[in-house]
């Protein structure tokens, strides 16, 4: 019996629609622990506070890194390709980012709906802490998607991305690095927005 959910396609945002922030932002200071991000490290919690502490000492603050975002363009093709699924399937980007940091990178991308969360900011404006919006927000937006009886697709590149690419009905590595792939060898790999563009079309037409 076909399947007459209606289609719901869910991506990451940092490194499959745009560069990773934190690595352009060790660039522009040349902090080189700032390079490390979901990629390296699959605890988020320990990356975050290493991020805080680093941050922290040096003294710089949330317009610092606002600052360096308002450089950031999308990645090549990457508003095309959401342009391409928002007229075949609803889309959702569920990032680990920031709202704080999303914003000006939204309005580049045509303002898709992200599910991210927030960062806790002190008068000087300096970050001092972050607040999750849900623990395990990727996978428990999946479910909740479920629930609300859409199919569902998934894409994402990084650790904190495996949870919700296992929890949807079918689950897309974009671009990964080689240690994310030798740990989830289950999980089918595009590497270009082509590539993804034809399993998405074999999705919806299946």
């Amino acid at each position: 019996m076909a399947d007459t959910r209606p289609r719901l396609l869910a991506s990451d945002l940092e490194g499959v629609l745009v560069p990773e922030i934190w690595i352009a932002f060790a660039e522009k200071t040349g902090i080189e622990q700032l390079r490390l991000t979901t990629r390296d490290v699959s605890d988020y919690d320990q990356l975050m506070q290493m991020r805080l502490k680093v941050l922290k000492e040096r003294n710089l603050r949330l317009q610092d890194i606002q600052e360096v975002i308002a450089t950031i363009s999308p990645l090549p093709g990457a508003e095309q390709f959401v342009d391409w699924v928002r007229e075949r399937s609803q889309f959702v980007i569920l990032s680990d980012t920031f709202y704080e940091f999303a914003k000006p990178l939204m309005a580049q991308l045509g303002y898709p709906t992200i599910f991210c969360h927030s960062l806790e900011v002190d008068a000087e404006g300096s970050i001092t802490g972050y607040r999750l919006r849900l623990d395990q927000s990727k996978r428990k937006a999946i479910t909740a998607f479920h629930d609300l009886k859409f199919q569902t697709m998934a894409m994402g590149d990084s650790y904190n991305d495996i949870a919700m690419l296992k929890r949807a009905d079918i689950g897309i590595l974009y671009d990964p690095p080689s240690n994310v792939i030798d740990d989830h060898p289950d999980l089918p790999v595009v590497r270009n927005y082509e590539e993804a563009q034809a399993k998405i079309e074999d999705w919806l037409l299946d």
